[in-house]
């Protein structure tokens, strides 16, 4: 039976914008030229991810033929997918991932890839769960762990993770169980509000911030979208006086002040969005966890390699490593983070804010 024919989306203008009309994008099988163009301005395809640092997380776990190891951020694939290639065709990688959406879609192009059950399978778990893994399987020479929320998730209004398309207001890393951001909010009272978007983002605005959402709440005017949440945050901060060092920079004009408090919007949704996520993904707790266990399941000698993307999650990795380290369970630990070159971040801007560290796992 042939495939039924599906008309490509249309759209308004010689470019498409919203994410379902990026049909070629959306198709990286079939438009290589296409996602190669996207690439070469800086830009992420949409639907895709670039894996960042893939050159440092290679070094720092030293993958030799025959070894065992676990990604346990499964993503886009492309950092299992070159730690695939740096097995050689020998040993086996178990990669995780808790988004059964995107994890299943990645499944089918590493096996088009050739990257057979021998040699790599998929856990749908969370990588907290390393334990119980390390347990069935046994210890793993290397282990790694992109905490980075993956772009296709960003990119997909329907993901609800980012208030640059409007979209509900969701932001579950596994949108088959759990509450969404929208009942998350509708719930909660102004000073736990505050202390999430303080602890989990460093909002500066955080008591502004939650006046306003949950006034909203009591109009009955419950937040239940992207673009919902966003407009909170603009009025929130509409009502503030601008800091003194963005007044003395835009001086007397008011053009140049209308455009200050837009980008303090911009940077605050941001940091309201990543807390909220934070909060409803247990995204801290699952760290901790993750961290407690994760000496436990390396093998003697065995490598493990963290990326992280905000202060939060440096710190519970760095004071992790150290701790241990102090108890004799790590040999080594990064002494300083490693970050990605000049060119990485001018090619993939979200690579920007990336840290690196590793630890490598005492051999007695």
């Amino acid at each position: 039976m042939s495939e039924v024919h599906k008309r490509r989306p249309h759209y308004s203008g010689k470019y498409p914008r919203r994410f379902e009309e990026k049909y070629k994008e959306l198709q990286p099988e079939k438009y290589g030229s296409e996602i190669e163009h996207v690439i070469a301005k800086g830009n992420t395809p949409a639907g895709m991810h670039i894996p960042i640092m893939v050159k440092e997380i290679l070094e720092v776990l030293a993958i030799k033929p025959g070894e065992r190891g676990f990604d346990g951020t499964l993503g886009y694939g492309g950092h299992s997918r070159a730690m695939l290639e740096a097995l050689q065709g020998h040993g086996h990688l178990i990669s995780g991932d808790i988004d059964p959406i995107e994890s299943r879609k990645t499944e089918a192009r590493l096996r088009e890839a050739g990257f057979g059950p021998d040699l790599w399978e998929l856990r749908q778990m969370n990588f907290c769960q390393i334990d119980e893994l390390a347990e069935e399987v046994g210890p793993f020479d290397f282990i790694m762990a992109d905490l980075g929320v993956s772009s296709m998730q960003i990119d997909n209004p329907e993901r609800g993770f980012s208030y640059k398309a409007d979209g509900p207001l969701d932001l579950r890393l596994n949108p088959e169980g759990g509450i969404t951001a929208a009942q998350r909010l509708a719930e909660v009272d102004r000073e736990e509000l505050a202390g999430m978007l303080r602890e989990n983002a460093d909002e500066p605005y955080a008591e502004e911030i939650a006046r306003q959402i949950i006034s909203c709440n009591k109009k009955g005017k419950k937040i239940e979208t992207t673009k919902a949440l966003y407009e909170a945050v603009e009025v929130a901060l509409s009502k503030i006086s601008l800091p003194k060092e963005i007044l003395e920079r835009t001086g007397h004009s008011s053009k140049k002040q209308e455009a200050a408090r837009r980008e303090l919007v911009k940077k605050s949704a941001t940091r309201v969005f990543q807390a909220l996520r934070i909060d409803i993904n247990h995204e801290y707790e699952v760290l901790y966890e993750f961290m407690e266990k994760l000496p436990y399941a390396l093998a003697p000698g065995g490598r493990a390699a963290i990326l992280t993307f905000h202060s939060g999650e440096d710190r519970i990795v760095k004071k992790a490593f150290k701790v241990f380290k102090q108890q004799d369970l790590y040999s080594e630990v990064a002494d300083e983070v490693i970050r990605p070159g000049r060119e990485e971040c001018r090619a993939n801007p979200r690579a920007h804010s990336t840290k690196l560290r590793w630890a490598i796992r005492a051999s007695a």
